[in-house]
């Protein structure tokens, strides 16, 4: 069983992996911390300075200022009745529960009887359905080849007290399956750095999970759409799974944040019990919004948000080589250790060992481009946990607020130069990163 990976099963001597600084990454999250940023607590304390960088821009130059590069939209549609109605905590959800459910039920390829659930996040879907289900057994998670699950999914797995094996899809997960007899197997199907799992493989590891007897569940946050919209993959139930969880505010879903779970409704209701034991419940006023942006959402919106990407992508390339720029479905990537590499050789300091870790280097980078140019990035605004990557996914009026693609590109050259100012200066990333 060479090929199967465990995050969180005992050993001895566990192998301690490292990034290509040799910083000790952890397992988690999936990336080295530094000195800076050392725990969630410093990546919340990160949130809050990106949260206060980008009020400040507001205050001075007002929202339109800003543009937003996470993939997410985050609006809140709801209308002005729904304010005395489906958003009213007591009566609200009743009155919109079928409606929702109907709604969700079609966009997720479910089943008549299917059920429905919402939760104030995804990860916060992914935390309590594992938590309900694995049943004490280990989780087996099969992700996308290159890819790595979610942190949601390892704390999930811890706190159901169960380790989590990780496999990817093009390696011997049949292996790993019946080796570990899982009740429950988690597949991720679009990566938060979108690696895509082929629906061949998926349905696969559905019916292998079947035959001996554990329950499937679906991590399609982003793959619920951009795996058929973009690909012409069948709908996410449709796979076979028994339960599945998309985002509410990612590829071509306009907001609330919210995780919507669909399926087997004894599963379902024991995930959506979980969730309310631990607070992880969307209240009446995140349902409606759900429920409204479920109604109005147009495939077209993430075919145009993908195009954007990708001629995003070109202008990158072209400013800093195609060796340093990754493509995504919806955008260019650059990862952080090339983004620590590219500061270094700006400050001269290319053979010198950094001061910082690659996670603190795209933060500051984050930081610049917001701060300076009203590019809002995942490295400014991601919770605890999120990939730590230079990601410029382009929601749908991002580029118009910023000036379009030749001003996101010098953004990037710009913040760069600023940042490599003070690369080797700890104090002052520091106060970049986390205002102190």
């Amino acid at each position: 069983m060479s090929d199967v990976k465990s995050e969180e099963q005992q050993s001895p001597t566990p192998a301690v992996k490292t990034d290509s600084f040799g910083n000790p990454i952890d397992p988690t999250v999936g990336f080295a911390r530094g000195t800076i940023i050392r725990s969630s607590v410093d990546e919340a304390l990160r949130l809050r300075q990106g949260q206060a960088i980008a009020a400040q821009r507001v205050k001075l130059l007002g929202a339109e200022s800003i543009g937003v590069f996470t993939g997410n939209q985050r609006d809140f549609p709801i209308h002005p009745e729904d304010i005395a109605t489906l958003c009213e905590e007591w009566v609200g959800p009743g009155l919109a529960a079928e409606e929702l459910r109907q709604v969700a039920v079609g966009h997720m390829g479910g089943r008549g009887d299917d059920a429905v659930a919402t939760f104030n996040r995804t990860s916060a879907g992914i935390i309590a359905t594992i938590a309900a289900l694995a049943s004490g057994k280990p989780v087996v998670s099969v992700v996308p080849p290159g890819g790595r699950s979610h942190a949601s999914v390892v704390r999930g797995s811890k706190i159901a007290g169960v380790p989590v094996v990780e496999i990817q899809g093009d390696l011997d997960w049949r292996g790993a399956i019946e080796t570990h007899r899982p009740s429950l197997v988690v597949v991720t199907t679009v990566t938060s750095s979108l690696e895509r799992l082929e629906d061949r493989i998926t349905t696969e590891v559905v019916h292998y999970g079947h035959s001996l007897d554990a329950k499937v569940f679906l991590d399609e946050a982003y793959g619920a759409r951009l795996r058929t919209v973009l690909h012409g993959g069948q709908l996410s139930l449709q796979l076979g799974a028994d339960i599945s969880i998309t985002n509410c505010d990612k590829a071509g879903l306009s907001g609330p944040r919210a995780g919507v779970l669909v399926g087997r409704p004894d599963l379902v209701t024991a995930a959506s019990a979980k969730g309310a034991e631990f607070g992880m419940e969307a209240r009446a006023p995140i349902a409606a919004a759900v429920l409204r942006s479920l109604k109005k959402y147009e495939p077209d919106d993430l075919r145009k948000e993908a195009a954007a990407g990708q001629k995003l992508a070109d202008a990158l390339e072209e400013k800093l080589g195609k060796e340093l720029v990754q493509r995504s479905d919806l955008g260019p990537m650059v990862d952080e250790d090339s983004v620590l590499r590219i500061l270094l050789k700006l400050a001269g300091r290319e053979n010198s060992k950094p001061i910082v870790a690659p996670c603190e280097a795209t933060s500051a980078l984050g930081m610049i481009l917001l701060q300076d140019h009203g590019v809002l990035t995942v490295n400014t605004h991601g919770q605890p946990g999120a990939r730590v990557s230079l990601r410029l996914k382009p929601t749908l009026d991002a580029l118009d607020h910023v000036g379009g693609f030749d001003a996101v590109v010098n953004a990037v050259t710009d913040s760069l130069a600023k940042v490599a100012k003070v690369i080797d200066d700890r104090a002052a990333l520091s106060q970049i990163i986390i205002g102190k």
